[in-house]
């Protein structure tokens, strides 16, 4: 199975950690990435710590569960590589839409792009079975 297949057809939550330049770390409950056909991965944030750690430390960890009664899923080891702040492709990325008066008052939105460094299961550090 690849990762994309896998995102698309497995439930679960997300959880993305990051750590600012000094080593504080974050985890935030985030979507599943987009998966884009380059391998990339993107998520849609708002100017929060998350975003403000990865403006000074590229590196994240994104740990997904998924639903049932085992702790099964995966965690992706991610470096930033890029952001885009285009709102008609952010728009357009967004899977969760709020009127447009709920949107602003919530602030700016980021498209921040990710290259996988590597995938290791949920639990231990075999393999998952899952390709890129």
């Amino acid at each position: 199975m690849t990762l994309k297949e896998y995102l698309q057809s497995v439930s679960g939550k997300g959880v993305l950690s990051t750590a600012d330049a000094e080593g504080k770390v974050d985890a935030a409950i985030y979507s599943k990435p987009h998966m884009l056909d380059d391998g990339t991965l993107a998520f849609i944030m708002r100017d929060h710590l998350t975003h403000n750690n990865l403006g000074s430390n590229p590196y994240a960890t994104y740990l997904f569960v998924e639903d049932g009664p085992h702790y099964k899923g995966i965690r992706l080891f991610l470096k930033k590589i890029r952001e885009d702040t285009d709102p008609d492709l952010i728009a357009k990325m967004t899977r969760r839409h709020l009127t447009s008066e709920q949107d602003k008052a919530r602030g700016p939105k980021f498209l921040v792009y990710f290259a996988l460094e590597k995938i290791l299961p949920l639990v231990g550090s075999g393999e998952t079975g899952i390709q890129l």
